[in-house]
């Protein structure tokens, strides 16, 4: 049995179409293409960092809204999110789909007319990952997340190409940053949600793993990877004591939270623990980072 998204019956309002954007999570991948811009301290204009803001800003809900007119039927499934917008009846599929298109058109626009080709570039290629690559793969591919955590960690290299017009070590240390973050962040999820993509037959690790053991062994080891790539800039010379300390400090933190996942006991609630674990932990290294850069380079 499928849902159909219910048709809109009046016209949607300015908080539907913001709620389609996923603000949220588009905060997120502005937020980091920042970091990165920041990090790589640039001689910036002002002018350059607005429309940076601007442009990232209508990837990345542009972005959200298509993956949102994409999965609007299994979207009607599932509790997490048979409220957003579509399945909801506030906004239109094909409202959606040329709100979201036309955003994207125009974030490629500002960012290759004003910022950079190469920056535009990887722009789009986070379009593309996202759409194309990982939105289908949660329906056939358990590698779906690890998918998903290559486009996530694009934006990043947004905000660095933007700066530097190429992308050099630091650049990559933070697309690896991010990368190994979004792991054990969406294994907790994946955990929590684990009834709502069996309803609609998604085949994620958490829905095969019935127990959640290698669910949660998954977790650990990728945390370990995030740990060893946070610490890189000061190992390399490319951040100071400072933030190194800050890495290793989350980094430990981390770590027992992913511990404690792995434990069969509590599995429910330490998942919880985990993802709140790794909302603090990003913004916590990440900052250390850049203020560093700003500081001390």
């Amino acid at each position: 049995m499928t849902a159909e998204p219910a048709v809109a019956a009046s016209p949607a309002k300015f908080s539907d179409y913001l709620e389609l954007t996923k603000p949220r999570l588009s905060l997120l991948s502005v937020l980091t293409a920042l970091a990165a811009y920041a990090a790589a301290r640039p001689e910036y204009s002002t002018s350059q960092l607005v429309l940076l803001i601007i442009g990232t800003s209508l990837a990345a809900g542009g972005v959200a809204a298509l993956n949102q007119w994409l999965e609007s039927d299994t979207d009607a499934l599932m509790k997490r999110t048979a409220d957003r917008p579509i399945p909801a009846g506030k906004v239109a599929t094909g409202s959606a789909f040329v709100v979201g298109g036309l955003m994207c058109v125009a974030a490629l626009f500002i960012l290759f007319s004003r910022v950079g080709y190469l920056c535009a570039g990887m722009a789009l290629l986070t379009m593309v990952a996202y759409l194309c690559w990982y939105t289908p793969a949660k329906r056939w591919s358990r590698w779906s997340t690890e998918i998903g955590a290559v486009a996530g960690a694009l934006p990043p290299l947004i905000g660095w190409t933007a700066a530097e017009g190429r992308v050099s070590e630091l650049g990559w240390i933070l697309f690896g940053l991010l990368f190994f973050w979004q792991i054990p962040h969406f294994m907790a999820i994946a955990w929590t949600y684990r009834r709502d993509y069996t309803a609609v037959h998604f085949p994620m690790l958490s829905v095969r793993d019935e127990k959640g053991g290698i669910v949660a062994a998954w977790s650990l080891v990728t945390t370990l990877g995030l740990v060893a790539v946070s610490v890189l800039p000061w190992a390399l010379g490319l951040a100071t004591v400072w933030s190194g300390g800050v890495a290793v400090a989350g980094g430990l933190w981390f770590i027992v939270r992913a511990g404690i996942f792995l434990r069969a006991e509590g599995r429910d609630a330490a998942a919880r623990q985990l993802f709140l674990c790794s909302i603090a932990y990003l913004p916590l290294v990440l900052g250390a980072l850049v203020a560093d850069r700003i500081v001390n380079f």
